[in-house]
């Protein structure tokens, strides 16, 4: 059995740091209009989504990954704790900003980490959420694997993501425009997020 020390100096070695601050930088640099950019989305469909998945997440010890500017907040049920964490120090800013005017003292820590190195020792939560952000990871199955790693034996991974489109058209169109969205956001279009879960 290895320990949380020997999982972190090998997950370590695995990670692009390259990728990882290229993925910081556009984060930090949406930040302050990452609301706005997604306000059409997130009232047409995002918001529901969101509700629904919280509405099904028991806890009582809850990891969100990506927590972003903090818009599963309002959704956190009661008697639940949850760590948030980010890897962009901007977006952590207007979360903390969120769950201060809410009073939300549901959650018990935000911080800034990268979801490819998670700094918990295995089994610290009895679930893990994600919402949009396995699109971002720059190894997803890095990120995913971390995410099992930290799950209680018996816990569950709760997700809502972006990713290719079954329909071939759609496909190849969203595959082409991955590389110009990826410069330009800091996201993937056309993940295969269902393998990658299932190589994780």
């Amino acid at each position: 059995m290895t320990t949380y020390s020997e999982t972190a100096m090998y997950t370590a070695t695995q990670i692009d740091p390259g990728a990882t601050q290229f993925t910081r930088s556009r984060y930090n640099t949406v930040a302050s209009f990452y609301d706005v950019m997604e306000l059409g989305m997130e009232s047409a469909r995002f918001k529901g989504w969101r509700a629904a998945l919280w509405r099904d997440v028991r806890g009582p010890r809850v990891l969100e990954i990506g927590v972003g500017t903090g818009k599963n907040i309002p959704y956190h049920p009661d008697g639940v704790q949850v760590t948030g964490i980010d890897l962009s120090e901007k977006m952590l800013a207007r979360a903390r900003k969120r769950a201060q005017e809410r009073g939300d003292a549901r959650i018990i820590s935000l911080q800034m980490m990268d979801a490819q190195a998670l700094a918990f020792e295995d089994a610290s939560f009895d679930e893990v959420v994600a919402t949009f952000v396995f699109c971002s990871v720059p190894d997803p199955v890095l990120g995913l694997k971390e995410a099992l790693r930290v799950t209680k034996p018996g816990g569950r991974l709760l997700m809502l993501e972006h990713m290719l489109a079954e329909p071939q058209t759609l496909a190849k169109t969203m595959a082409l425009l991955d590389s110009p969205f990826h410069w330009m956001t800091g996201v993937h279009i056309a993940r295969r997020t269902v393998e990658n879960v299932a190589a994780a």
